[in-house]
């Protein structure tokens, strides 16, 4: 019997939140799967809600605006649970978004968060990023983000994109999940500016021990030159037209480290997935 998994998708009732949700439905049709919707209240720290759901304030925020907000997103919150005849659960908590998601993620034990996002360019990329770039950076709950609608979405291809020489111990249960359950076609590669016979030797070996102890008992082996790891998965999805990419992260970003893959989330329209390294 095949465990449930916990997925978490955080809403803001957007049409991102909607891309979301239709990504989980079409995963949803071969992976047993258990849904919670979490709306988080912007407001600062100085405002708590106990038990009962009764807001308090420290006086500098009015407290009858607040439970109107939070009035307002349990009635949409309800929405949401007829709209999909009771499948699904709603929370709502208060909070900062990023940090909020985060900690619920984590103290709930979900497997999966899986956000829509419209991607971020330019200054605000340096400095911000998006907010599913910022989640996937700090999580250790592995994300799903997505551009745009993925309703006719099939998952057939997967590429794993990592350095295999640097953590091949690398567990990542969530790529088996997909493998079981869609039966995909498992892509590892490895971008690097060493184009040696050796290094190209040493790579393929890393990736039969990572497949390993992974239990992967079918993948193909792929080693590319590129200028960086972005470039790297773009040239290769072009070639190659996969369905989702799966990459790991440091859990560094914004101004002073670059990340290939909040790089990906920002740019490429495939549905990413991305994990926390060891």
């Amino acid at each position: 019997m095949k465990t449930k998994i916990k997925v978490l998708i955080p809403t803001d009732f957007s049409v991102q939140s909607d891309y979301a949700y239709i990504m989980v439905q079409n995963l949803s049709k071969k992976m047993d799967l258990s849904v919670t919707f979490l709306h988080v209240l912007d407001v600062p720290d100085t405002v708590t809600m106990d038990q009962n759901g009764g807001i308090q304030t420290c006086g500098e925020i009015d407290v009858d605006y607040v439970v109107t907000q939070k009035n307002v997103a349990e009635k949409k919150l309800k929405a949401l649970e007829v709209m999909h005849d009771g499948d699904i659960s709603t929370d709502l908590v208060l909070g900062k978004l990023t940090t909020s998601v985060l900690s619920y993620a984590e103290e709930n034990l979900f497997d999966l968060i899986v956000m829509g996002t419209k991607g971020a360019s330019g200054l605000t990329e340096r400095i911000a990023g998006s907010e599913a770039q910022v989640v996937a950076r700090k999580s250790t709950v592995p994300v799903l983000t997505l551009m745009c609608d993925r309703s006719t979405f099939e998952l057939g291809s997967i590429v794993l994109v990592h350095n295999f020489k640097e953590s091949n111990n690398q567990e990542f249960s969530l790529l088996n999940g997909f493998v079981d359950s869609f039966g995909v076609k498992v892509h590892l590669l490895q971008i690097t500016a060493d184009t040696s016979e050796a290094n190209k030797a040493a790579i393929e070996g890393y990736m039969d021990e990572f497949a390993s102890n992974n239990g992967l008992q079918s993948f193909e082996k792929h080693i590319l030159h590129d200028e960086d790891v972005e470039n790297g998965v773009i040239h290769f999805n072009q070639m190659n037209n996969i369905d989702m990419v799966c990459i790991g992260t440091h859990g560094k970003g914004g101004l002073f480290h670059s990340s290939a893959a909040e790089a990906l989330i920002n740019h490429m329209y495939k549905p990413v997935v991305t994990f926390r390294l060891k």
